[in-house]
């Protein structure tokens, strides 16, 4: 029994659009070069037939990966019935005690980005969030410490607009 992993629609959408990228070009375009490389000959000094089945194996491993995750998945396709409070997908803006603000967006583990501002589910500050609502102050852990955050907006999106 596999614990479940929450994941917006576009999210999900880019896990099987690499899936598919995997198996229909990057595998038979290795396959390729390394079938080309072993009909040359000795393998054991075949830097390209070497280089290509180290390939091989990380696609494997990666399309292995890929297809036991999305069995997993459980998209989160819609806005929660409370928009009041942080859940999961929301967009929350925060301040610190300095008086800097910045906007978060909580996702799935597989699609955090923070050039983006997106942060993981699973991240510190994602679970001192997660259940407040507009004006709490949470503690959160950072990498330069602990410290307080307030939530001074929290809003949620239609997932054809998350892009």
């Amino acid at each position: 029994m596999s614990n479940k992993i929450y994941i917006t629609p576009n999210g999900a959408s880019g896990l099987r659009s690499e899936l598919q990228y995997l198996w229909k070009e990057k595998r038979p375009e290795v396959t390729q070069k390394v079938s080309a490389a072993a009909a040359l000959g000795d393998r054991s000094e075949n830097a390209d037939y070497i280089y290509g089945k180290k390939q091989l194996r990380e696609i494997d491993s990666r399309i292995r990966y890929l297809e036991k995750r999305l069995d997993n998945l459980v998209i989160v396709d819609r806005i929660p019935d409370n928009t009041d409070r942080v859940y999961f997908g929301a967009w929350v803006v925060l301040e610190s005690q300095s008086g800097d603000s910045q906007c978060l967006r909580i996702v799935g583990g597989d699609e955090f980005d923070l050039k983006k501002g997106w942060i993981s589910v699973n991240s510190p500050v994602a679970k001192s969030l997660l259940g407040k609502k507009l004006g709490d102050i949470v503690t959160a852990e950072v990498p330069a410490g602990k410290v307080e955050l307030e939530i001074l907006q929290i809003r949620y999106q239609e997932t054809s607009a998350d892009a």
